[in-house]
């Protein structure tokens, strides 16, 4: 890993931590460089990809954290993507969070991939940017993650009025050993 440069180390970094983020003291851990060091070179990542009109990257940091995010004048189009008929089903991961999140709210990311043995970071970031979960809030814990739950429109997407409508966890009967809980409550988002 010595022969990586440091702008692809954190680059990866913030890739892989998803909208969690990382905070300087994370990346100076994990880096092994100093707190300042780690500072210049997230300055100098946002230069690079700020001059780079082949970039669609930026890093932005809300609450001591950095993330990887897209540059805003990007909104439009990530908007109509998100609206449009090929991102209209859930991908099995989307659809095995979805469920957890469903019926377990609110919910840590950690829980979530305790559940999952794999992170579900960048799921969430699609979950949310579809509307059917948001942060309500943030757990009373070092690092203070994010709380997750299912929101109205997603109530709206599966037809019903409230959560106690999802069927008990014990009533759905799996036909085969691969049918899960998730694809007989989730299938397509037509």
């Amino acid at each position: 890993m010595d022969k990586i440069n440091n702008s692809a180390k954190f680059e990866a970094l913030l890739f892989v931590a998803g909208e969690e983020g990382l905070s300087l003291t994370e990346l100076s851990s994990i880096s092994n460089l100093s707190l300042s060091a780690c500072q210049e070179q997230i300055s100098k990542l946002n230069e690079d990809y700020a001059t780079d009109k082949n970039s669609a990257f930026t890093i932005i940091q809300t609450a001591g954290r950095f993330r990887l995010s897209t540059k805003e004048d990007l909104g439009d189009l990530l908007k109509t993507y998100a609206k449009s008929t090929i991102n209209q089903s859930l991908s099995r991961s989307a659809q095995d969070v979805l469920a957890i999140i469903a019926y377990k709210q609110p919910i840590t990311r950690l829980e979530i991939d305790n559940y999952r043995s794999v992170s579900s970071s960048g799921v969430l970031t699609t979950l949310r940017s579809l509307g059917l979960i948001d942060v309500v809030g943030q757990l009373d814990a070092p690092g203070r993650p994010s709380l997750y739950a299912t929101t109205d429109f997603f109530l709206d997407y599966l037809g019903i009025n409230t959560l106690e409508d999802l069927p008990a966890v014990d009533e759905i009967e799996l036909q085969s050993q691969n049918d899960n809980v998730e694809s007989s409550l989730f299938g397509n988002l037509d």
